[in-house]
């Protein structure tokens, strides 16, 4: 399935908890259409050699539009 967003494209979430932010596609998984967006959907996380810190986890592809 060919998809309208690309990495790095500009889009805004239109539903879910983070209604309204906006930010940039750092990866898409096509195969169970999600996708990573930059400052949307930070959980955190801990890992022990790391720590505890920070990251933007995967959103439905349906839950957002392009920027234009």
């Amino acid at each position: 399935m060919k998809l309208k967003i690309k990495k790095g494209q500009k889009v805004k979430v239109i539903a879910g908890s983070d209604k309204g932010k906006t930010g940039e596609v750092i990866e898409i998984n096509v195969k169970n259409l999600k996708v990573k967006v930059a400052g949307v959907a930070v959980r955190t996380h801990f890992d022990k050699k790391e720590g505890q810190f920070k990251k933007e986890a995967f959103i439905d592809y349906s839950n957002i539009s392009s920027i234009k």
